[in-house]
């Protein structure tokens, strides 16, 4: 027992509060069937984006008397030797020829420092990208109705391996 400041006497009483439980039906199996599919899902992006992130870092582009080969990724492809217009390809810096700086992605891959697919230039020239290093690029032109861009460790060695490959083609 407990006074207080009026000098009421209080009583603490304790009760047994009896308690019932009653659980929810069970969900209907549609709701893992859906909550399967969003993590199917979600595991698809995972993979397409590691490929991507993988590819982004593991492309090549190979000159040969046939050709321009580029490998790996989404978008690789064989340019015939007989394609290539080596007299119109140079070395460009994105940053200052912004005549050539991607303006509409049509079909591909645009993330913070790496564009591969194709798109149109502010130009409005059709071209298949794989720009890394803005700074370092090169414009290889085609008689295939679109440009090549592709960011090269070496560009100017690249540029005189393909005036090669275009002097055997003519």
């Amino acid at each position: 027992m407990r006074a207080s400041s009026d000098g009421q006497v209080y009583q603490r009483v304790w009760k047994m509060e009896m308690k019932e439980l009653f659980p929810m039906i069970p969900a209907s199996a549609k709701a893992l069937w859906f909550s399967g599919a969003i993590l199917l899902f979600l595991l698809a992006l995972f993979v397409l984006f590691s490929y991507i992130a993988c590819s982004s870092r593991n492309m090549e582009f190979e000159l040969s008397q046939a050709g321009l080969r580029i490998r790996g990724g989404p978008y690789a492809r064989m340019i015939p030797a007989g394609s290539l217009i080596s007299a119109e390809s140079r070395q460009i810096d994105l940053r200052e020829a912004t005549s050539y700086k991607p303006k509409v992605r049509t079909n591909g891959i645009g993330l913070p420092g790496y564009a591969a697919g194709w798109f149109r230039l502010k130009n409005g020239e059709k071209a298949l990208l794989f720009v890394t290093d803005q700074s370092s690029v090169v414009h290889v032109a085609t008689r295939e109705g679109y440009s090549v861009l592709l960011s090269v460790e070496e560009p100017q060695v690249f540029l005189q391996s393909l005036r090669k490959v275009a002097a055997n083609e003519d």
